[in-house]
């Protein structure tokens, strides 16, 4: 069937209308996919601010504080060092090595023990050898009591608790032991849970402190014959002193910096 001219162009306008519908559909479902796409490629943090800022603060924030953010790293090791430095420590470290395996170990107390180091020896036991440690004693506690020595009280006690009794002569009053009792000789050993003694015998006693009260005499300082007339009448011419061991049972080093309070005993 043949057509006419006129009919002929309105079919070619037909078509091209046709063809030109499909490409606009075409790039607006482009555009909408490249859209879709740069959403989907925009970093989380930068969603989240523009939801709570504005478009200007939200890209200032996420430029400022989030993509330009200072990293500070903190090193792990020691920065390196050159060759002599490191020759030098280990100089040192040699050195230091050498010295701890020159100088000998202190011994411990069951070394000690098996040496014998405060054993006194047989022949040294002899009570006249500790009458001069006795003598220091007692000037040692004139000046450690000084004018308390003829009063007393509670400060005499204070410094008799923290005094060394290595030289005083102890006598045992009261004990558990009954053949404890009247033993008498000069302190040579103070040690934490027990006074070891040389009586006038030579004999050599170790007496626990547990359950034992010793007594101990301290004389008044001697002074000219004038001034001792005049002290006989007001002044007692030594103080005696009880000491229960139960409640001293410290070694004379602790008890030097140790400060001792009043309580009840049940002993007393």
């Amino acid at each position: 069937m043949e057509l006419s001219s006129a009919e002929n162009s309105i079919h070619i306008q037909l078509r091209a209308i046709a063809c030109i519908r499909p490409k606009r559909a075409l790039g607006a479902q482009y555009r909408a996919d490249m859209e879709s796409k740069g959403k989907k490629t925009q970093p989380i943090a930068a969603v989240l601010l523009e939801r709570a800022h504005k478009a200007e603060d939200a890209t200032r924030i996420l430029t400022e504080k989030v993509q330009q953010r200072p990293l500070f790293l903190r090193p792990t090791s020691p920065p390196p060092s050159n060759a002599r430095a490191a020759r030098r420590r280990a100089d040192e470290k040699k050195r230091e090595q050498r010295k701890k395996a020159l100088k000998p170990k202190p011994l411990s107390a069951t070394q000690r023990r098996k040496l014998g180091l405060y054993d006194v020896p047989r022949e040294g036991q002899k009570y006249a050898n500790f009458v001069p440690l006795h003598n220091l004693w007692v000037g040692y506690i004139h000046e450690i009591l000084g004018t308390e020595i003829y009063t007393g009280g509670e400060g005499a006690a204070a410094k008799l608790c923290s005094a060394d009794f290595h030289g005083a002569e102890l006598e045992v009053v009261r004990s558990g032991c009954v053949s404890r009792v009247g033993i008498k000789g000069i302190v040579i050993k103070d040690s934490k849970f027990a006074f070891e003694v040389i009586t006038s015998r030579n004999r050599l006693k170790l007496i626990p402190k547990e359950g034992t009260v010793f007594r101990f005499e301290i004389p008044a300082p001697t002074v000219g014959d004038q001034e001792k007339d005049a002290a006989k009448q007001d002044q007692p011419e030594s103080m005696l002193v009880e000491l229960h061991g139960e409640q001293f049972r410290y070694r004379s080093a602790d008890r030097a910096s140790k400060k001792f309070r009043q309580h009840f005993s049940k002993i007393l």
